[in-house]
Order: C-alpha cells, then structure tokens, then sequence
C-alpha cells in the first residue's frame, strides 16, 4: 500500500484544480480527529489514471457518512479522460448503500463534468454546505506591482510602513506550532469559535511539512510574536489553511495579518508557483462579487480581509450527494424544514468539515 500511495500523490500533486485533502498525508490528518479513509483507483494497463480519496465517519443518528473533497482526480496525462472520470463516477455510486449510507462530492475546481456524471447516476445537488460554494485568489504569475496595484486603498500603503512600525514576517519550523496553537486559541475566545486541538495542528504541521506541503509563517511587533499563518502547497496552489491572531492595542492598527499574507505571496511567486487562496467565501459575499462584478456593501467578518487583495473570485462545481436508501433521504429532508433538525445537521456539517469530536468551528475564521 505505500507504493500504491506514493505514485497516487504524484499523480494528486501534477493534477490542477486538486488539493492536499487528496494526499494521503492528509489521511493520516483526519485519523487524529476519528476519520477513516476509503481509496478508489482507476488504472489502465497496470498505470494508475485517477482516483479518489474518501473521507469517512460514522454520526450519531446518520451512521457512516463519506465526503470526497476535490476528487474524484483524473491524471491529466491520461488518455481518453472522461472514460475514466465516468468508471470513477461508476465506483463512487456503487459505495451507497453497502459501504456508506451518504456521500457528499465536492469536484475539483474545473471539472464541472464530475457533477454532471454523477447527477445522471442518481446523485442530486447538495445543500449540506459541507465545502464552500467559491473562493477568491490571487494570479502569482502577474507582476508583484500589478498584483499590489489591485489592493484596497488602505492595504495598498502598508508594504512601505510595516518595517518602520516595527512589523516582520519570517517562515517559522517545528518550534514555531505551538505558537500558532496558542494564537489559534486567542482567535477562538475573541471570535466565538473552538479551535482545533493542539495535537491535530502539530500533526498538520509534521505530516505535510515533510513532504513540502506546507508552510508556516510568523508576524512579529518588534520581535514579539502576534500572528501566524499555516499554508498548503499543492498543485502549484498556496492555501490558507490555519491562522491566528493576538489582537491588542499596540497590535490591532498594524495589520499584521495582511502582512503575514504579503509575505506568503512572494514567497509563493518566488518559488513558481501559480495561486494563493484565501479560503472560502460566504455565499452571499460569492453571489455579489460574481453576479455584480463590485464589492458587496454588506461583508461578513470573515470574508472582508480576503477581499482588500483584490483577488478574482470564482465558484467551485455543483456539489452533489447521494442517499439511496428513500427512509433516509426522507428523515434528511425533514430534518432540514425544522430549526432543531437544522442544527443536528449544521453540527454533522461542521464534523464532516473540520473533523474533531466535537465538531469544531471554521478554525480559519482567525483572518481578521
């Protein structure tokens, strides 16, 4: 099995529109907050062509519920790629019922034909909102001035004051995660939220930080530790994974966030690679930037400083689900009409997202 997952995370790594949840460092991730993995993979003539990776999890009154998150993933080398893309689809339908009793499929970004394929095998668009529906992110190949040149007003100015108000951001190590647990926790008291245990975010780091799939980054007030930054690498796509911030009166007109993420954009540009997410957008804030082409007037708290870069936002494929078993499907439905059924759903969602035992909150809702 760890040849057979070697040569699947080269093809996950060579495979644009992907993510790092399709690497199966990120399997031994989701193992420390109760998740098991189910692999599917195509091959043609002894040569693996695509596959997927199943994130699964047995929820009180559900049972065991699967979410594949940008997968299935077909080689883009591979011949006659939609044959592949419709056996994958094939596979995925025949997990329900047997293996699973609900599957949720977020495709990679692009391949709005996955969608298609599994809508005509019964599955139907999801409103469980266990992915975002978009993102914003930044072009790294444009020129860092056309890319500053797109900032807000405010945030346009600040490259040439942070040094001389005592601002600076270096790339942390191993030392530096307990920092960011600390700060993470810092975020969760102020914003309402719970951050993920300790032990999940040092086996973040380790695992992927191994392989060169992620980076941690640290802002400082003169030399005092504020903020910190963890980012997925992937694809040639940067990702903000994990963040904290310790807001105080000394620290909250610094943006020392924002400079934490200008770093990480050179870093990124200088090392070839082509995105840098910011992370998903509310769907009210991704309904107005696509549909009206401005700035929303109303923006949520934690949406508003992924939008003073000025990045391009975009929306993912159609997510889909399958619940075959019609008792089910029923029970789910009528669950989601009422206020208390919302909320058993709403906190499956969150488990199904972030992956704790307790259901943890959005731990990235630290960008402020």
């Amino acid at each position: 099995m760890p040849d057979v997952l070697h040569i699947w995370d080269s093809l996950v790594e060579r495979s644009p529109g992907t993510d790092i949840t399709q690497m199966s460092a990120w399997m031994r991730v989701r193992r420390t907050v109760g998740f098991t993995t189910l692999h599917l993979f195509a091959y043609r003539a002894g040569v693996m062509v695509g596959g997927a990776q199943i994130l699964c999890r047995k929820l009180p009154l559900l049972g065991a519920i699967g979410y594949l998150p940008y997968g299935p993933v077909v080689d883009p080398a591979a011949e006659e790629p939609a044959a592949v893309r419709h056996a994958l689809a094939d596979a995925l339908r025949g997990l329900c019922p047997g293996r699973l009793r609900m599957l949720f499929v977020q495709p990679a970004e692009g391949d709005d034909a996955v969608s298609a394929a599994l809508l005509a095998r019964g599955f139907r668009p999801s409103s469980a909102a266990i992915a975002p529906a978009g993102s914003i992110r930044i072009d790294l190949s444009d020129d860092l001035s056309v890319i500053r040149s797109r900032f807000g007003k405010r945030l346009r100015s600040w490259p040439n004051r942070w040094e001389s108000r005592g601002v600076t951001v270096t790339e942390g190590g191993a030392d530096d995660v307990a920092l960011l647990a600390r700060l993470m926790a810092d975020s969760a008291r102020r914003q309402n939220f719970v951050a993920p245990p300790d032990d999940y975010v040092h086996t973040l780091y380790r695992e992927l930080a191994a392989t060169g799939n992620a980076a941690l980054f640290v802002g400082r007030v003169d030399g005092v530790p504020v903020a910190a930054d963890l980012v997925t690498i992937c694809g040639g796509m940067i990702r903000g994974r994990l963040t904290g911030f310790e807001r105080g009166e000394e620290t909250a007109g610094l943006s020392v966030p924002a400079a934490i993420r200008w770093e990480i954009l050179k870093w990124g540009k200088a090392r070839g690679l082509r995105w840098l997410d910011f992370g998903g957008l509310s769907s009210a804030t991704l309904d107005a930037l696509l549909d009206t082409h401005r700035r929303p007037e109303h923006v949520p708290t934690a949406d508003q400083p992924k939008l003073t870069f000025g990045g391009t936002a975009f929306r993912y494929p159609q997510a889909v689900e399958l619940i075959p078993t019609p008792p089910l499907r029923m029970a789910y439905d009528l669950t989601l009409r009422s206020r208390s059924g919302r909320r058993v759903i709403d906190r499956a969602r969150r488990s199904m997202r972030r992956g704790s035992a307790s259901g943890t909150s959005d731990p990235c809702r630290g960008r402020s």
